[in-house]
């Protein structure tokens, strides 16, 4: 199968989005797709904070790669090739502003979209925090408007939004604690020109068939519908 690789270090996994194009990062419905599916679950999860999940915000600055949740609602990281077409596809041709203004997004996506773009890279604590939003997490609890959830998820399988890095809280002894906090930007504002002078440079049928060619030299004996799913 063209899609192999085995992942035992961040450079591997570096190699492997910088060859594939497209690596989610959980399971998938495309049996092998999947870093989770490439390693073995020390590298996934660790106690020493040497793995895959330490790993995504360095990845991301490496590669320059965008890092979402674009496909079945599951986080992938995507190089920047492939994400300009998978962007010009899932937007439809249309920049942000043009969709709301066609009323094809919602208010909410636009109030969440605007201050990202006005602030990206931002943090996911400091965009809830400037936005109202309700808040509920382990030591922390807030009042405020709901559906961020929703809505960032949203404006990531739209490709308007992508997760630039992940930032970690750091001890006296200069050690990473807890989990990274997700840096949220737009592609234009990460990728810059080569985002900007070509997600819509084909149409979006074009980029479709390209995506769809790919997905097929990674996956020749999955079927057509399935990986027409997958993408859509």
């Amino acid at each position: 199968m063209p899609y192999d690789f085995y992942v035992r270090s961040k450079q591997d996994l570096i190699d492997a989005v910088q060859t594939f194009g497209i690596v989610p990062y959980f399971a998938t419905s495309i049996p092998g797709f999947s870093l989770e599916e490439h390693c073995h679950p020390s590298i996934l999860f660790s106690d020493t904070g040497d793995d895959t999940w330490a790993w995504k915000g360095p990845v991301i600055q490496v590669t320059g790669c965008a890092y979402g949740k674009f496909f079945e609602k599951k986080s992938a990281y995507v190089s920047r090739e492939w994400f300009t077409d998978l962007a010009n596809y899932r937007r439809d041709g249309y920049d942000f502003d043009s969709r709301y203004d066609d009323g094809l997004a919602k208010f909410q996506d636009k109030q969440l979209f605007d201050l990202i773009d006005a602030q990206a890279p931002v943090l996911s604590k400091v965009l809830r925090q400037s936005g109202g939003y309700a808040y509920s997490g382990r030591w922390q609890k807030t009042e405020g408007k709901k559906g961020f959830d929703t809505s960032i998820n949203r404006l990531q399988e739209q490709c308007y939004v992508i997760i630039s890095n992940f930032v970690y809280t750091v001890d006296k002894k200069g050690n990473q604690r807890g989990w990274g906090v997700a840096e949220y930007s737009t592609p234009e504002k990460f990728m810059g020109e080569s985002f900007t002078l070509n997600v819509y440079r084909r149409t979006p049928a074009e980029s479709y068939a390209r995506l769809m060619e790919h997905l097929l030299s990674l996956f020749p004996n999955i079927p057509e519908e399935k990986l027409k799913k997958f993408l859509k």
